[in-house]
């Protein structure tokens, strides 16, 4: 609405079309019209003198889309006045010299647009097909948007990170504030990514985020100074946590691990953090009997380690993944495949003494493997994809990224595996367009990823097309 005055009286409400502000014209002003141009503010506000613009608007085409004439008001005033009117509504609230007017109308295609794109069933199907960062984005469009995109169905496994930095706001004072999570409890997140933090900065979020007692599931602490006062804190408040993550967290040690670990636990990644030795292996197994979940990357583990896991854990566990485990010979996949006979995934990634013998000893005694990753193992040859392919008959992921003594020949081994869904072979600089040839007749492949093999291009297209139809 815009409303002009003069010295006088004050002008009654102008109704805008295409750009155009119209006076009734049975009040003097002393101009004919006004004119709003689209652009900046200063030009929205310019008042054009009648000379310039045309005392009298001329009607609209007859072809525009729902036309609509109401005793000589625009087409346009209901799109513009009637936001929250209904059909049939009479307009309340205007100036005198429109209160004359017939009541206000929605022209029907108009309105049924409008209940459309605010119909919460509708919204609740089509919002589906958004990507997360276009969800957070159409939130922003109106209150009924947000009120449908707020439910936490739209957002079940998405994981936000927050950076230290981000955690707290500037007062006036020059003070920090800690910023409010309420919107995050809105869309119920049970999990969270903190980088930075420190202990204060881990008590400030379970003190304000209204979920974080027993909502949250997941917590993963990256590049952080948690000691371990700050870890037994958070262990003992957030009563739902359930999977934890420690990475390059290096202030933290065994003795904290012995003293927070809680037995609800059921899923624990623990990388590059330089406290982390046997005896953390140890803190494990004791407290952790639940866990079904261990990924560990550590330098410092040694064989000992791997003889630490409890009958318990040799039933729950069904995931291990040891990554850069440098210390970690055959003698610890001894341990290892004894202590945890129902492991499903495997990772031995990075364990640059595992040797052919130690990848016998998993292939026939881990019957139940449905993946394996061999990568980054220099001293696997093509004897260990022999026994890989004579007893893992479950397996359905292989990775052999970096295996470097890898041939042609073991690919023929694999070649026999009617399990095998995925097989990555990137970095085999001894693999060949013969030894691929093996794998033309694995009708269950379904992904084979190469990456600097000494390949041919036609070879490739082949492998692309075999499985295309």
């Amino acid at each position: 609405m815009l409303n002009m005055s003069t010295p006088s009286e004050l002008k009654s409400a102008c109704v805008t079309r295409n750009g155009m502000v119209k006076l009734p014209p049975s009040q003097p002003n002393g101009l004919g019209s006004a004119s709003i141009t689209k652009g900046t503010p200063a030009a929205k506000n310019r008042l054009c003198q009648s000379s310039s613009v045309p005392s009298i608007l001329p009607p609209p085409p007859s072809s525009l889309p729902y036309h609509h004439h109401l005793d000589g008001m625009p087409h346009s005033a209901a799109s513009l006045l009637g936001s929250d009117l209904e059909p049939g509504k009479p307009l309340v609230g205007l100036k005198s010299a429109l209160r004359h007017l017939p009541p206000l109308t929605l022209p029907k295609p108009m309105l049924l647009e409008r209940q459309l794109v605010l119909d919460e069933k509708l919204l609740n199907r089509l919002l589906w097909y958004f990507t997360t960062c276009e969800k957070c984005v159409l939130a922003q469009v109106c209150k009924t948007w947000r009120k449908v995109l707020y439910q936490p169905k739209f957002w079940e496994g998405v994981t936000p990170i927050l950076h230290a930095k981000e955690l707290y706001t500037l007062l006036p004072n020059g003070e920090k504030e800690f910023v409010s999570l309420q919107a995050f409890a809105l869309r119920g997140f049970q999990s969270f990514c903190l980088v930075g933090v420190s202990d204060l900065d881990i008590c400030e979020f379970i003190d304000n985020y209204p979920l974080s007692k027993k909502g949250v599931r997941s917590v993963s602490l990256k590049r952080s100074t948690i000691t371990d006062a700050g870890l037994e804190v958070m262990l003992e408040q957030m009563q739902g946590l359930m999977h934890l993550e420690l990475s390059g967290c290096n202030d933290f040690t065994e003795a904290g691990l012995w003293s927070s670990l809680n037995a609800r636990l059921t899923s624990l990644s623990v990388s590059d953090c330089i406290n982390v030795a046997d005896d953390a292996i140890a803190a494990i197994s004791q407290l952790l009997p639940n866990l079904s979940e261990l990924s560990l990357q550590a330098y410092h583990v040694t064989d000992t380690a791997m003889a630490y896991f409890t009958a318990k854990q040799g039933y729950t566990t069904h995931t291990l993944r040891l990554h850069s485990c440098w210390e970690i010979t055959n003698h610890g996949v001894v341990n290892m495949v004894h202590s945890l006979p129902n492991l499903t995934a495997l990772s031995l990634s990075g364990c640059s003494k595992i040797t052919d013998d130690g990848v016998e000893l998993v292939a026939e005694n881990l019957r139940k493997l449905r993946s394996l990753d061999l990568s980054w193992c220099p001293r696997i040859t093509d004897m260990a994809l022999e026994y890989i392919a004579c007893d893992l008959h479950k397996l359905e992921e292989l990775v052999l990224d970096r295996c470097v003594r890898i041939t042609d020949t073991g690919l023929g081994y694999l070649s026999t595996m009617s399990s095998l869904r995925s097989l990555y072979l990137r970095w085999c600089c001894q693999v060949q367009d013969f030894g691929l040839q093996h794998l033309f007749g694995m009708r269950g492949l379904r992904l084979l990823s190469l990456a600097e093999a000494d390949l041919t291009v036609p070879v490739c297209v082949i492998i692309t097309l075999k499985h295309t139809f």
